[in-house]
């Protein structure tokens, strides 16, 4: 797929420069310049500059908010040769937090701290998607990812102990047993199911009223991507699948997945929908699928703007998978 690469968060922004992440003296004499500069995140979400053109909140190292709730620290990478660093500061609490918007599927609600002030805001990246460019969105991906890990993994999952961070924020190592965890990803399969000019959507208890998407599941453990597309088609939907093709990839930090769409035909169109799966499954035509996209059908949401479900049902309504 030649646009492959266009899909949100799949372009990383920075040169993540792998090679100085064990260069301690070279890191620590990049963040002593006064063009290094970090990128806050608290609970899942980055500091940005609200609005339709969001950007990313970029602060110098020495920002009084990082000496009082700094947590990890991981360098990203480059921009022009100037370091790029996320610190976590989770230890904040916001007083004027909306306790019920936290964790929702969209969550629209801004978060300001006192001490950064100005226009500058946390936000979900999940709900703010659409007006965040591709490279800015890449790297705040990096960032929710690799700090969403260290949140998660403090302890050595051979013998318990706590575990410190090293590699500039990419290890972390057990000093009771010396073992090493590097970041994980989980890879998921996004299929773009067909049977002649009509697409299976589905759609999930709890999502928005009239929200349909591609059906979606975790490769297990000895699967392969082909086989994992197979089982979950047949396991949501009842549908056997014949010929499968990759599209596109798309990093999807919530928390630690790899998505990666492939073209999928269906051998049927009788649908045994699982309850326990999908609340609702349908097939759907192009033309209908347009009118969802366009806002026309309240009974047919695609999936939000910048995930790799709308940039795969886009592209078949479009004709320009191949």
């Amino acid at each position: 797929m030649r646009s492959a690469e266009d899909v949100l968060f799949s372009r990383g922004g920075l040169d993540r420069a792998a090679h100085l992440r064990s260069d301690r003296a070279a890191l620590a004499e990049l963040a002593a310049r006064a063009d290094a500069r970090a990128l806050p995140c608290w609970r899942g979400k980055a500091l940005v500059v609200p609005g339709g053109n969001m950007r990313l909140g970029w602060l110098g190292l020495d920002h009084p908010v990082f000496a009082e709730h700094g947590g990890e620290r991981v360098f990203l990478g480059l921009e022009e040769g100037a370091a790029r660093f996320a610190i976590d500061i989770s230890t904040w609490d916001d007083p004027a937090a909306d306790r019920e918007a936290l964790g929702r599927f969209a969550d629209m609600s801004l978060n300001r701290h006192p001490l950064i002030g100005g226009d500058l805001a946390f936000a979900e990246l999940r709900a703010n998607m659409a007006v965040l460019d591709a490279g800015a969105a890449g790297v705040a991906a990096a960032a929710r990812g690799i700090l969403g890990w260290h949140a998660s993994h403090r302890f050595c999952a051979r013998c318990g102990a706590a575990t410190g961070a090293a590699e500039a924020g990419w290890r972390r190592i057990c000093p009771d047993c010396g073992a090493h965890h590097f970041p994980r990803t989980d890879p998921a399969v996004m299929m773009l199911v067909t049977h002649g000019e009509r697409v299976l959507l589905g759609r999930a208890p709890g999502w928005p009223e009239g929200m349909y998407s591609l059906l979606a599941g975790f490769v297990e453990p000895g699967e392969s991507i082909e086989a994992t597309i197979r089982r979950e088609t047949m396991e949501e939907a009842g549908i056997a699948i014949g010929r499968i093709r990759y599209l596109a990839s798309q990093p999807w930090p919530f928390p630690s997945s790899l998505m990666i769409g492939c073209a999928a035909e269906a051998l049927g169109r009788e649908i045994r929908r699982n309850p326990d799966e999908l609340e609702a499954a349908r097939w759907a035509t192009r033309e209908q699928v347009l009118e969802g996209l366009a806002g026309h059908d309240p009974e047919l949401k695609p999936a939000r703007p910048g995930s790799i479900a709308r940039f795969l049902l886009e592209a078949w309504v479009a004709d320009r998978l191949a």
